[in-house]
């Protein structure tokens, strides 16, 4: 027969292991990720950033040109490579945008956004106001077939072999985000 402290404190006891299951399953997937996926949301010095979409761009496509204004020939053996960010600022003041952005590959070669002249460029360093986002809204790139501010990089050929690619974004105090783009 079971003593009335026991038939008290077993029930007691599943009850606390219970509540403290639920809280460590809540807890999951909570946070601020600082390694996402395309697509997935980065929170990096207060902003918010996504991954559109990432693909090599045709110099010779209608659509491509206009992203690769002013950009200089290939080098041979080497494809531009678009990126094509979402940033949102949800917070209640001013924040300012990545001053860079680098790629790397799994052989830990690092490839540097280039500067661009298009009006689709993702605006490093620029200012994004509180509530407000990047691509501004009713612009070019906002109102562009990928909805999308596009930072370009120059890849070589062989990158494709060196998966999986990673967008490195570095934010305040040695903050920074991962992206790993679907490649």
């Amino acid at each position: 027969m079971i003593s009335t402290h026991r038939r008290i404190a077993l029930p007691l006891f599943f009850a606390l292991m219970l509540g403290v299951v639920a809280i460590g399953v809540s807890a999951c997937g909570s946070g601020n990720p600082r390694s996402v996926e395309e697509g997935e949301v980065v929170k990096v010095g207060g902003l918010k950033y996504t991954v559109i979409f990432s693909r090599y761009l045709n110099e010779n496509d209608n659509e491509d040109v206009a992203y690769l204004a002013g950009q200089q020939p290939l080098k041979e053996d080497s494809n531009y490579f678009g990126v094509f960010l979402l940033v949102q600022n949800t917070s209640h003041g001013t924040l300012s945008l990545t001053k860079r952005l680098t790629i790397t590959d799994s052989d830990g070669n690092v490839y540097n956004a280039l500067p661009s002249e298009s009006e689709f460029a993702f605006p490093f360093g620029d200012h994004v106001e509180e509530n407000e986002q990047i691509p501004v809204l009713d612009s070019t790139a906002q109102q562009g077939a990928i909805q999308g501010a596009v930072a370009i990089f120059e890849l070589p050929e062989e990158v494709s072999g060196n998966r999986p690619l990673l967008l490195h974004i570095p934010g305040p105090l040695d903050e920074s985000g991962v992206v790993q783009l679907d490649l």
